[in-house]
């Protein structure tokens, strides 16, 4: 009964699957070498075997073999192979140039359109799968749905669609006055709210639950470390959740919304900026994934103000940013998990793979960067289908020339990127 629940899970999430079609080509895929991300090791020479967008099997010194009749011949010669990257915190249908009020110029329906070419650069960028924590009016719904049916271009889409939290908070309307009687939808302010709006959000398109534990850097009239959850309100969302099997995402800048949000056992900590001692041990404790964004404040700094972000906003960015990356250093010094998360959307789509050099500065080694990306986010994912190039799971992946374990800026100019094994990008 595990197996076949964990399986309807993975359905739910990635979407169906059927059984090959024993008349459809294969493909053969060969290269320089392979990453087994899991080992950290190099599959030399190696050959790919793909058939219906999966990977049946992956063999070292096999690149200068005979392909399997009739299949397609993907040869990236030359070039170092690694799996397609996993974005966990991206906002797809927010663009950075139109920040603060400067967005009241559109009509709703504009973050829906813009969304699309957004997609399409992430996807271009080597980000195979990401993880959409809000959006409005179902937008990431349907940007899934329509990849998913083969209408639009993009990478694998996890949707949050409406992240919530407490009237007022960060996850509600807070730039507006009385008059405009402005308010999310769906505001939780009790563990009864809490149930409701899971069952909610789920029944429209959810496939996993954000909720804000703490204010943030881009609301008004919250700040960060200000925690807007309580305790049970948090365990009673993440008890609904994981009854219907879904994971819950926590946006925790504050140090004290952050233990209450671990102990409450939700899945990963979003941002994590004032994580303590205390916090560091609880997530150890309770194998919490962190996911946390080191990099954007390098864009928001340099161009906020121009994109209209107010003052307020960027003084709040300012005064948490090395304290985050300190955090970061610490936590990861400690062995906690960590999965990679960047808030695109802050900045711009596209530009996910910025952040692997700051983690390298901050600690990590270019491998556990790279890891995070992929099979530590698929397992935060719960998911046996993406993050690592082995038998049975799609066959998404980036290829660079050179060796991105030593240098991993060649991660921010990928040349060929690879979705269900067709080509999406090939700029050799």
């Amino acid at each position: 009964m595990q197996r076949v629940a964990k399986a309807v899970s993975l359905l739910m999430i990635f979407g169906s699957v059927t059984a090959p079609d024993a008349s459809a080509a294969d493909t053969w895929l060969t290269a320089e070498r392979l990453l087994d991300v899991r080992s950290g090791r190099w599959i030399e020479q190696p050959g790919v075997l793909i058939r219906e967008g999966r990977i049946i099997s992956v063999a070292a010194k096999a690149a200068n073999s005979a392909a399997p009749a009739d299949a397609q011949v993907i040869a990236l010669d030359g070039m170092s192979v690694i799996p397609g990257l996993i974005d966990m915190h991206v906002h797809l249908d927010f663009d950075p140039r139109y920040s603060g009020y400067s967005g009241l110029q559109f009509n709703d329906r504009f973050w829906s359109v813009v969304m699309v070419p957004q997609a399409q650069r992430t996807l271009q960028a080597g980000f195979t799968t990401v993880r959409n924590v809000g959006s409005r009016d179902w937008n990431d719904v349907g940007l899934r749905e329509a990849i998913d049916a083969g209408q639009l271009v993009g990478p694998r889409v996890v949707s949050a669609a409406y992240a919530f939290g407490a009237t007022g908070g960060h996850c509600d309307e807070t730039f507006y006055p009385p008059s405009m009687a402005m308010r999310s939808p769906y505001n939780a302010d009790s563990p009864e709210e809490g149930r409701k709006r899971v069952r909610e959000i789920r029944k429209y398109g959810a496939q996993v639950i954000k909720i804000c534990a703490t204010g943030g850097v881009f609301s008004r009239n919250t700040e960060p470390g200000q925690q807007q959850l309580h305790r049970e309100e948090m365990a009673a969302i993440v008890d609904e959740a994981h009854m219907w099997g879904l994971k819950v995402a926590a946006h925790a800048h504050g140090t004290y919304g952050i233990r209450d949000a671990i102990a409450a056992g939700v899945d990963t900590i979003e941002h994590a900026s004032l994580i303590d001692a205390k916090g560091i041990e609880l997530a150890l404790q309770h194998g919490t994934w962190l996911s946390m964004d080191i990099y954007n404040t390098d864009y928001t700094q340099s161009e906020g103000k121009k994109n209209g972000v107010l003052e307020d906003n960027l003084r709040k960015d300012r005064e948490i940013a090395d304290l985050q990356r300190e955090n970061f250093r610490k936590a990861h010094k400690a062995g906690v998990r960590m999965v990679y998360g960047t808030d695109a959307g802050i900045f711009p789509h596209g530009e996910n793979a910025k952040q692997l050099a700051v983690m390298v500065r901050y600690g990590m080694t270019p491998l556990e960067a790279i890891q995070s990306a992929t099979v530590n986010a698929s397992e935060a994912l719960a998911s046996a289908d993406v993050g690592v190039l082995e038998t049975g799971r799609w066959a998404d992946l980036v290829a660079v020339v050179g060796d991105p374990t030593q240098d991993v800026t060649l991660l921010e100019q990928i040349p060929v990127v690879i979705k269900g094994g067709e080509v999406v990008k090939d700029a050799r």
